[in-house]
């Protein structure tokens, strides 16, 4: 099957992503003076916006590129809440996985920016774990939607919801189904997620992960830290990202360092996000770790040619492709 045939395949796919879910809201607008109470910049906003943001952000990325996305995570009871679930029905993205949590925030992230430039962001969360209440709930939907997905993304935030315990639950139930999970991992719980399909750090998560003091521009070392990460998680392939140097990919059978594109770069807000998303439904559809890979790094750097956190589309990404002639 074509590359081009496997792309528009992803209509077919349904992937359920769990993870730390939030809002991402915007003010965009001008600075053209100090404050005179403090020695601050002013913005004259011109524009709001709420976007998905987080593991909400993959399963927005999914639906643009044609899959199905179901989501599991915690909200809540909150004026956010009510938000997020009108964003996620707006997107015809499945809520029945997202348990609603009276006692925590549902987690907003607020940015200013005036032009290009990004003056503040201000976050409103709680970054306590979930209850074993959530977790139990979580679970138990993710043993009743494992029949119907082709794979699941777990999305960490480090926001509270992915626990040892959940981390481990999830995979397992996947594992035990022939389903694949891929893996966007942070700091905290960076060796939870052992037996998972691929796991996808970039090179700041190795660094605060292994504690590694290792130059990790250079590919040999990149590759000692991926052998290094295979044999502690016992995962089956491990993707690097490696911002402006590409795409470092490893499994028992291949090795292989994409280089990136050379682009414009405006902002890299989302881009692992998509990253993610393509790599799980190429893996999901069939296709080479290679190729995952080589298509994922083109579609995180399409990301990085827009400003804020947003998706690209199926039609963008197989028009990328012609023009590179992959």
């Amino acid at each position: 099957m074509s590359i081009t045939s496997q792309i528009e395949s992803f209509s077919e796919l349904k992937i359920l992503v769990i993870g730390d879910i939030m809002v991402d809201a915007y003010y965009f607008g001008a600075v053209d003076r100090i404050s005179p109470e403090a020695p601050v910049p002013i913005i004259s906003v011109s524009k709001k916006d709420h976007r998905l943001g987080g593991a909400a952000n993959v399963a927005l990325n999914l639906i643009s590129l044609g899959a199905k996305v179901s989501l599991c995570a915690v909200i809540g009871l909150d004026e956010e809440g009510r938000e997020l679930l009108s964003l996620l029905s707006n997107e015809k993205i499945y809520t029945d996985g997202i348990y609603i949590d009276k006692s925590r925030p549902t987690t907003m992230k607020t940015r200013v920016i005036s032009g290009t430039h990004h003056l503040m962001r201000i976050d409103h969360e709680s970054t306590e774990s979930i209850s074993a209440e959530t977790e139990n709930f979580l679970i138990s939907f993710v043993k009743k939607s494992i029949h119907s997905i082709d794979a699941i993304i777990i999305e960490d935030y480090n926001k509270g919801l992915l626990t040892e315990r959940l981390i481990s639950e999830v995979i397992s139930i996947a594992n035990h189904n022939n389903i694949p999970s891929v893996v966007d991992p942070k700091k905290e719980n960076f060796f939870a997620y052992k037996n998972c399909t691929l796991f996808k750090p970039n090179r700041k998560e190795i660094r605060e992960g292994l504690k590694t003091d290792l130059d990790l521009r250079l590919t040999t070392n990149v590759e000692k830290v991926a052998d290094e990460l295979m044999h502690i998680l016992g995962c089956k392939n491990i993707m690097v990202t490696l911002s402006e140097d590409g795409v470092f990919v490893k499994s028992a059978k291949e090795t292989s360092h994409i280089k990136a594109h050379d682009r414009t770069i405006i902002d890299v807000s989302g881009a692992g996000d998509t990253v993610v998303s393509v790599a799980a439904l190429c893996l999901a559809s069939g296709m080479e770790l290679d190729k995952s890979a080589e298509l994922a790094n083109i579609a995180g750097g399409l990301v990085c040619q827009k400003v804020g956190v947003v998706p690209i589309n199926r039609q963008e990404l197989l028009d990328e492709i012609n023009k590179l002639k992959i």
